[in-house]
């Protein structure tokens, strides 16, 4: 599949392969989305008969029930009252108040030396004494009395109206001293009228006016509590449940009425062919086409050439259409379950897979996409409705995998990775079915443990026997087949080191230096670390030519310059058709044929200069081609500079940071570096790195003066 995708690309070039497979990706998601939000309808009509059952294609709120039942269980909140002992004091006081207007009109219309009012002044008091109650009778309270009340009271002795004063204000106060609400009203007044009556220190003619005051000065004094019963009615509208159409419920039978009860329902699920789906589709449309631009957004930054951005765009299609897929069947048998089947869906799978296959920054931008596909998707019955239980499954789950990965990729063990992840499965599902608040039985709560951890060990099983089928079928060269290669116990390292131990040695010294160095620049430091165990490979078919593995002279004494170039030369293509006879992966080939790029082989082509002296360069060069990638740029820097510095006598710090910057410069100069995107910033730490590792592998080999003896 890589070479066809390798063809495309050259025939129609970047813009049109890249946007075309994120396209694809888009319908992909789509079709696989689309039957999620989609709905079926029907032709119904009000009043008819319906010519089928139809039950409802989703779970979908009634909000004109819900707000039913909000309102009946506002109706039943008890009102909340509150006591005011205040009041009791403010009614006697208007008692008060108006048995003192009667008085002092009483005494205003008293005639001089005279304890009898003047007849002839009768009518001006009693309107001087409205006047004075006319505030106290527009109270609410409801204190009406007429002029033969008022005239009654007037006509009694100052003492007898003080003792009247005196009894209803008593009574008042009696009736007040318990709490009083409006619905015991009518009964207090009635009985604090029938105490008046009863009371032989009112006179029979102050009765009607006395009752009437003692009456309209009973008032509530347990009265509502407004803001506490509205809080209490706005939590009781809170605690109801959304009323809800459930996906499967039977809406209406054969041969029954469409009522407009039904009608209503059947619109609000979405299922009469008057209403049609575009906003459902518009949106999806949205959404699938800003996850597809950003996730090719995402790969074209990554600094790769061209057609392998293509073929890592093509994995993640795939690893989509996977992962959908597996949502898909879930989403088609749930309804077969009384549980959430949702948590068997291997979360981790696809960022295990992308994270192994193509870098970690890709693998969190899948796993957040898929956690969103499986909140519409993954939905146990709540078809059109994103569910945040399923989404945040499964990113945590798919985020776990790639942040364990990232933190062991030299040493992978997908068992325990599994089992990390089936751990976070159940927090989550603790989390999940605490914050339901519902009873389960223990079945059911050992099936949720169960599929917990199924789905952390499917994630790692599926990934690991999915793995070499996609580096097959991609050319992809994946953190666990170079894990794999890097072991000691391979055929070709076995080779190397049985048949040249001083190349094997030199070659574990180059690969420090280079997986270092590789680090240092966000380069990948494993491809360069098995790179450099194999680049020298070439050298096992005339190891004593070379310096590392000779022991008893040196052979090249007894050759011509050009007999020792052409064994030189010969070895990095001798290496590549070793491991390409091996099938080793091509990374690995590139390495071994570019790792000296087209560098002049210099003792040898001055030692023929001193017979010819217009020899060409060309000739006593490498044949390339130049390092087309940063690792095998930083790998030709580390083998010429390990070389160097294990020849040199008492290394020190200066030496090695004088000589690495002069290997470097060389390189440069050259133009050695000329086809790969290597940057001088990254040049810069690459030396400093590698003068610390230097520094650090032959600080030992310094004599020091009190080793000399």
């Amino acid at each position: 599949m890589a070479g066809w995708i390798r063809r495309i690309y050259l025939r129609f070039g970047a813009p049109v392969v890249l946007i075309g497979i994120s396209f694809m990706t888009a319908l992909l998601m789509f079709g696989f989305l689309y039957d999620t939000i989609a709905t079926d309808t029907y032709e119904v009509e009000l009043f008819q008969l319906s010519e089928e059952t139809i039950r409802a294609a989703k779970t979908v709120e009634d909000p004109v029930r819900t707000e039913l039942e909000r309102e009946r269980a506002a109706e039943e909140v008890q009102p909340s009252y509150r006591y005011i002992e205040e009041i009791a004091d403010n009614q006697a006081a208007v008692v008060d108040s108006l048995f003192g207007y009667v008085l002092e009109a009483k005494r205003t219309a008293e005639t001089d030396g005279e304890d009898e009012p003047d007849p002839r002044s009768s009518d001006e008091v009693l309107s001087s004494l409205r006047e004075s109650i006319r505030l106290l009778e527009q109270n609410e309270n409801g204190l009406r009395l007429t002029d033969d009340m008022l005239l009654s009271l007037l006509a009694l002795e100052e003492d007898v109206l003080m003792r009247v004063e005196r009894e209803v204000r008593n009574q008042v106060l009696a009736v007040l001293q318990d709490p009083l609400r409006e619905a015991g009203l009518t009964q207090a007044r009635n009985s604090a009228e029938q105490e008046i009556r009863g009371d032989d220190q009112v006179p029979a003619a102050a009765i009607p006016a006395a009752a009437a005051i003692a009456r309209a000065n009973i008032v509530p004094n347990e009265l509502i509590n407004e803001e506490l019963t509205e809080q209490q009615i706005e939590q009781a509208r809170a605690s109801v449940e959304p009323t809800r159409i459930l996906q499967g419920q039977v809406l209406i039978q054969e041969g029954q009425l469409i009522d407009r009860e039904v009608y209503r329902q059947l619109e609000l699920a979405g299922m009469t062919e008057q209403q049609s789906n575009y906003r459902s589709v518009l949106a999806l449309g949205l959404f699938v086409l800003i996850a597809a631009g950003l996730l090719l957004l995402v790969l074209q930054s990554a600094k790769v050439e061209g057609v392998k951005k293509a073929i890592r765009l093509t994995i993640v299609f795939v690893v989509f259409a996977l992962s959908l897929a597996i949502m898909k069947l879930l989403e088609i048998i749930s309804g077969n379950f009384g549980v959430v089947i949702d948590f068997i869906y291997p979360t981790a799978l696809a960022g295990i897979l992308v994270r192994l296959l193509i870098d970690e920054r890709t693998a969190v931008y899948v796993t957040i996409l898929l956690s969103a596909c499986a909140g519409m998707m993954l939905q146990s019955g709540y078809a059109g409705v994103f569910q945040m239980d399923s989404a945040l499954y499964v990113l945590f789950g798919g985020l776990t995998g790639i942040y364990l990965i990232r933190n062991g990729h030299r040493s992978i063990r997908i068992l325990p990775i599994s089992l990390a992840v089936g751990g976070v499965h159940l927090l989550y599902v603790a989390f999940y079915l605490l914050m339901n608040q519902s009873q389960y039985t223990v079945e059911e709560l050992a099936f949720y443990v169960a599929a917990a951890l199924a789905a952390g060990l499917l994630s790692g099983t599926l990934a690991t026997g999915l793995l070499p089928l996609f580096e097959a079928a991609f050319g992809i060269l994946s953190t666990m087949k170079l894990l794999e290669l890097s072991n000691p116990n391979h055929p070709l390292l076995k080779k190397i080191l049985t048949e040249t131990p001083g190349t094997y040695h030199h070659s574990v010294m180059v690969a420090n230096l280079s997986d270092a160095a590789c680090e240092a620049i966000g380069a990948n430091g494993l491809l360069a670390r098995v790179g450099c165990y194999y680049h020298d490979i070439g050298k096992t078919i005339t190891p004593q030519y070379f310096i590392e593995n000779q022991s008893h002279g040196n052979p090249h004494d007894q050759l011509s310059p050009e007999q020792s170039r052409d064994i030189i030369l010969a070895h990095g293509k001798d290496g590549a058709a070793i491991l390409r006879k091996q099938k080793m992966p091509k990374e690995l080939i590139d390495i071994a044929e570019q790792h000296h790029g087209t560098t002049l082989l210099k003792f040898f082509y001055y030692k023929a200069k001193e017979q010819n002296d217009e020899l060409p360069e060309e000739q006593y060069r490498y044949t390339g081609p130049k390092p087309q990638s940063r690792e095998i740029a930083i790998i030709m820097v580390a083998d010429s500079l390990e070389a160097a510095v294990r020849s040199m006598e008492s290394p020190s710090t200066e030496k090695i940071r004088k000589m690495v910057d002069s290997i470097t410069e060389d390189k440069l100069k050259d133009g050695q570096f000329d086809e790969c995107d290597i940057t001088l910033k990254e040049l810069k730490r690459v030396k400093s790195v590698m003068c610390e590792t230097l520094n650090g592998i032959f600080h030992s080999r310094i004599a020091y003066p009190d080793d000399k003896k």
